[in-house]
């Protein structure tokens, strides 16, 4: 049984986000890339338990993205992932990452694809959904535990009220939430091996993209906190109509 980890390379959460270009792209220098957190700690995390508890022979990450990235996806290597694959694209948006990677899936014939539930720097949580659409798999969405028992996987996720629980017949696709695995910090041994496991490049498939990036625009920030009496009830609701207009 093989298991298929896409990953992301975002950057690091304490990078000072700006951008170049008139606002148009992200600007990379001096950013230290990491591997996208959910898709670390959650489904590759995951993935190697079920290898090491003889639930799966192979775990291989896979990436869209440009030579740039390849040192990410060594670190998950040392975590203890088999291989790896990196589809030569830079990945305008996630419609043309998902469909590179459910193509090579499909034509691979994985088992299980694992997803973290979103990346942390655009938060779109939907190339999971895309990747089973596109290979008209069963999908899990946002997955608290996962578990398998020969061809049955059995997944859990928060619903309102309560837990839901699900079974399904691999293949599939699931994407990962908090609750499915702990964070894992690789050991000499793996970064020592991670120089020596293959990975592939392999050329884009013909897509196309769905959207494009016009701008972009930074928060702005934390403003003065206004404070009220208790007994000002009536100026409160006007503030929050008025100025804060969420009512």
């Amino acid at each position: 049984m093989k298991i298929l980890v896409p990953i992301s390379n975002v950057p690091d959460t304490t990078t000072k986000i700006a951008f170049t270009n008139g606002d148009t792209a992200f600007n990379t220098a001096g950013v230290q890339f990491i591997i996208n957190p959910y898709d670390e700690w959650y489904a590759l995390v995951r993935a190697l338990e079920l290898k090491e508890a003889g639930k799966a022979e192979k775990v291989t990450l896979i990436h869209v993205g440009l030579s740039d990235s390849d040192a990410t996806i060594r670190k998950g290597f040392a975590l203890g992932a088999d291989d790896g694959v990196r589809i030569d694209a830079e990945g305008p948006d996630a419609y043309f990452v998902a469909e590179q990677i459910a193509k090579y899936a499909s034509e691979n014939q994985y088992d299980l694809i694992m997803t973290g539930k979103e990346t942390i720097n655009y938060n779109g949580s939907s190339v999971g959904g895309m990747i089973a659409g596109f290979m008209d798999l069963p999908f899990v969405s946002l997955a608290t535990k996962f578990d398998l028992n020969g061809n049955c996987a059995t997944a859990e996720h928060d619903v309102d009220g309560g837990t839901q629980i699900v079974e399904c017949e691999l293949p599939l696709v699931v994407s990962c939430s908090k609750g499915m695995a702990e964070q894992r910090i690789p050991n000499m041994k793996g970064i020592m091996s991670a120089r020596t496991k293959p990975l592939t490049v392999v050329s884009a498939n013909d897509s196309s993209s769905l959207t494009h990036i016009k701008s972009y625009k930074l928060s702005p920030g934390r403003t003065t906190c206004k404070m009220l009496d208790e007994n000002q009830i009536d100026e409160l609701v006007n503030l929050l109509h008025t100025e804060a207009k969420v009512i």
